[in-house]
Formats: C-alpha cells, structure tokens, sequence
C-alpha cells in the first residue's frame, strides 16, 4: 500500500486543532500565513475566508464544481470578484449565481445563556434557573461587564467572550480564563467554530488570529 504524501513543509501543523494556513491582513489586504508566521498566499484579497466547506458549491446542480466546495478550498475576494483558491494561493473557480445551491439550514440550540442582574453579565442554563436572587441558580453568577457565547461544535462546552476592567479575554463555561483579559476587542464571529481561533484587537483597529493559547497569527 503507498504511504499518503506527506505535507508540504510551509503547511506542517503544530497545532493540529487549528487549520494550516491562517488569515492576515498586511498593509490593508488578506493573504495567509501558516503557523509558523510564514506567508503562503501573498496578501492581495480585499476578504477571505478560512479554508472551510462552502455548502453552496458542495450541493450545486453543476457536478463539476462540487468538488470546489470542500476544505481544500477557501473563499476569497479580488477587485469586486469572488473565488475559490487552493493551498498554493492559485484561483481555481470563480463563483457563478447559476452554480449555487441553497444550504440546508440547521438549527442547534444553545444549552447556556447570558443573563444580565444589576448591570452585570453571568451565565444560565434555562431549565435549571429559577431565582436570580439565588446565587446557586447561576452556572456562572454575575460579575462580568460583558459575556457572549460563541457559536461552537460543543454546546456543552462553550467559550465564551467577556469582559472586565475594560479588556476582553474568553472564559469557559467553568469560569476558567482561556484568554487572558488583554484586548480592547475580540469578535463574536465563527473563527472559534470553523478553526479553533478567536480573532482579536489590541487597539481596537488592528485585528489577528489567536489560539486557545494566546499565541498570535
């Protein structure tokens, strides 16, 4: 049996849990870096997208572009014009209205819920709260400027964006500190649910990739 061809080495994983090659913005336009920093894809895209499935492409009526909407593909947009890109930066498609189909919509409910007592954000899980006045009916009981749970594949393991003293960071849901509380922002976007990122500011303008561990991209 052939042994599988071994990764490149600009996309050799460090950390597995998060996608090889990671968005960057350089002096007001996206490209993509691995994780070692590296740039890969030259930054020459207005927007991009993580190198995720487009369930458009993936159910088009047009069999011949299926296979652009796997993982093996990003999103990205050059002068007004949308495309798919492989891991070597080249344009392998260029989206058309006639290819896409509609995505089946799928609905996960959340298990916790922000709950806001006297300015103040904590954190409930809906069937099992019955008294804000009591504090054991708090999963996390409120003391935060700010919470918001991020969209993820764990709903019973959430993180969670907060904020305190003014700087934001990302707790559990055991009010463990994820992220410490650094930042003037972090997004409430789906990098966390499509590549285990959080996308964060120092300044508030200036916006980057950070994993679980605080380490940069």
């Amino acid at each position: 049996m052939a042994k599988p061809a071994a990764a490149k080495p600009a996309l050799v994983k460090i950390n597995h849990e998060i996608p090889a090659l990671i968005p960057q913005i350089r002096n007001g336009l996206f490209g993509f870096v691995n994780q070692q920093g590296k740039i890969v894809i030259k930054p020459e895209y207005s927007n991009v997208g993580f190198f995720t499935e487009d369930c458009n492409l993936l159910n088009s009526e047009n069999a011949k572009v299926r296979k652009f909407g796997s993982s093996n593909y990003a999103s990205v947009r050059r002068q007004g014009v949308d495309f798919r890109i492989d891991m070597s930066g080249k344009r392998v498609y260029q989206y058309k209205e006639a290819d896409l189909a509609k995505c089946p919509f799928v609905f996960m409910k959340q298990r916790f819920h922000a709950y806001v007592r006297r300015g103040f954000y904590g954190i409930i899980e809906q069937p099992h709260f019955r008294n804000e006045d009591d504090y054991q009916s708090y999963v996390i009981y409120p003391q935060y400027q700010y919470l918001h749970i991020l969209e993820g594949d764990n709903l019973d393991s959430p993180m969670i964006v907060a904020s305190q003293n003014d700087r934001f960071g990302v707790i559990d849901i055991n009010n463990n500190v994820v992220i410490p509380f650094e930042y003037s922002d972090i997004k409430r976007n789906y990098s966390w649910k499509l590549a285990k990122l959080f996308e964060v500011s120092k300044d508030g303008v200036n916006y980057f990739f950070i994993d679980a561990k605080n380490k940069g991209y």
